[in-house]
């Protein structure tokens, strides 16, 4: 007698990073004899990959951990387990604000996360975890973190590597506030609406990877395991965790750790076998790309590795996201607007623009410095993509800063604008400032700059009509296509329809088109000719 497998349904809130997070709970769930289901009703336990980024995140994630254990009502549901970046920021805070959930798993969990939910199914009660600083679990200089193996990182298959790690081909020729007040907060008034992105079930018997380091895969500790959210042409890949910046209104260093690059063999044989799974566009995720290398030795590394990324066989390109303006350098910008299948695409969160104000966030430059950067990029690409976040409503903030910063958002030529309102975040320097603005001067400076970064980023789009663009088919419908042109990131920088298509068009495809219209950031193109892939070499020292 056969008995059917436990199912779960696993739904991911939040950035593409918690994408990759959740593609490697769905690997050790398979592997651990889980079925995964779409649809949460169905599922003997729904696991809620949460954001802790923003008090909107936090909420979305609270609302959708209520709609779900709503299911234990009406449904087969037995339990429904939080894991991501609220989790692991509030731990035993959570799980007492929210007797909703049958258990808050953190970062620690993921390695055996399959037999916490059988032992959670099985009605044992879980002891979630103190919340803790994360910085503090590696040493303060990068390059002493080489040796550290019981850190748990997720999508990391060895925790920290050296330099000796480094494939030759890839070395450089030339040498505390109350936070259960804050959960409290989160709570009272929460909706149960279900949210975020499901994992779809799989259409393959076998489990779709086990270690995509391949053969370069330590002979101890922890191997990455992932299985894709969807089947589509695009796929983040994470190149590194943590941040070891201090920028005074972010909390994510303290519950994503110091900074850790994974090493390049294995993000290389990630993209190996991604592509052998379909994917055509590799999205390098981090909190700071920038920074990849830095703790292997050389801060020029990602100069190379995007190199070697492109040329894995299958990839028709390779997007670098979450860029610091302070650390970019002419190498990178130059990797980045001339290595073939590399896409001229610029994440650079800028913030602000008041000199002044950024480094009252700790942040460095101003409107002049940025300026110049955009200039040196568009220099070397001039149709290159730039987009941006910003803060309105920081404590001190003047109408002055808000004049610089419209300024320089009208004389930067971004493609896209993020644009925030400040709100305090439990635990930052920032919640300790004076100078605090009221929610109504924060509402109406959120305002201006919003309809103002609409109206430049429309005007960007549409200086783009006649301009020719290479787009990568997500979906077909009837005789359109929809898709991303180079200069467009995935779900945040608007998309292209395709008009005039071929015959056997596939998704997957990369066109060249003439952008015909526009309507704010999104294009209309008539469809010109398939582009050719260059010709790709395998990536070597996968062994290394």
């Amino acid at each position: 007698m056969t008995t059917n497998p436990t199912t779960v349904a696993l739904v991911t809130l939040g950035c593409a990073r918690n994408d990759v997070d959740s593609e490697e709970l769905a690997g050790r769930l398979e592997a651990g004899g889980f079925r995964l289901v779409e649809d949460a009703s169905e599922a003997d336990t729904v696991v809620v990959n949460t954001c802790g980024f923003v008090e909107a995140a936090k909420k979305d994630s609270v609302d959708t951990l209520l709609a779900a254990s709503d299911y234990k009502d009406s449904g087969r549901t037995q339990a429904v387990v939080a894991v991501g970046c609220l989790a692991e920021r509030y731990g035993e805070q959570l799980a007492d604000a929210l007797p909703e959930t049958d258990a808050v798993l953190g970062f620690d969990d993921y390695a055996d996360i399959s037999d916490k939910l059988r032992s959670i199914l099985s009605g044992t009660k879980h002891q979630s975890h103190v919340p803790r600083d994360r910085r503090k679990l590696l040493p303060l200089a990068p390059a002493d973190r080489a040796g550290v193996h019981d850190v748990a990182v997720p999508g990391h298959g060895d925790v920290v590597v050296n330099g000796s790690h480094i494939p030759t081909s890839l070395k450089p020729v030339n040498g505390s506030t109350d936070a259960a007040a804050d959960i409290d907060g989160l709570t009272s008034g929460a909706t149960a609406e279900l949210k975020g992105r499901a994992v779809k079930p799989s259409d393959r018997s076998e489990l779709t990877i086990d270690a995509p380091d391949l053969m370069s895969a330590p002979a101890s500790g922890p191997r990455v395991m992932r299985r894709r959210l969807d089947g589509g042409p695009m796929a983040p890949l994470k190149l590194a965790s943590g941040c070891d910046r201090r920028c005074a209104f972010c909390a994510i260093p303290a519950f994503r750790g110091a900074f850790v690059s994974r090493r390049p063999t294995e993000v290389l044989g990630e993209a190996h076998w991604l592509a052998e799974n379909g994917v055509r566009e590799v999205f390098l995720v981090s909190e700071n790309s920038t920074s990849y290398g830095k703790d292997l030795g050389d801060l020029r590394l990602l100069e190379t590795l995007v190199g070697e990324i492109a040329a894995v066989p299958g990839l028709t390109r390779v997007r670098v996201s979450y860029l610091q303006p302070a650390e970019m350098r002419p190498t990178l910008i130059t990797a980045m607007t001339s290595t073939p299948g590399v896409v001229p695409y610029f994440d650079l969160s800028f913030q602000h623009a008041s000199g002044p104000l950024l480094r009252r966030m700790r942040r460095f430059g101003d409107a002049e410095r940025f300026l110049e950067l955009i200039e040196s990029v568009r220099a070397q690409a001039p149709t290159a993509g730039i987009r941006s976040n910003v803060i309105v409503g920081f404590p001190g903030e003047t109408e002055q800063d808000v004049d610089i910063l419209c300024d320089f958002l009208s004389r930067a030529g971004l493609d896209a604008i993020g644009v925030f309102g400040y709100s305090d975040e439990d635990g930052t320097e920032a919640e300790t400032y004076d100078g605090k603005l009221d929610e109504d001067t924060i509402a109406a400076r959120l305002d201006r700059v919003t309809r103002l970064a609409e109206d430049l980023t429309s005007a960007r789009a549409e200086a783009r009509i006649g301009e020719t663009v290479e787009v990568l088919v997500e979906s077909i419908d009837g005789d359109t296509a929809e898709g991303r042109a180079a200069h467009q990131g995935p779900e945040v920088d608007g998309s292209t329809t395709l008009t005039g298509l071929p015959t056997g068009l596939a998704v997957g495809d990369l066109v060249a088109a003439t952008v015909t219209a526009s309507e704010g950031v999104d294009l209309v193109a008539q469809y010109a000719a398939h582009v050719q892939p260059q010709e790709v070499v395998r990536a070597a020292n996968l062994t290394a």
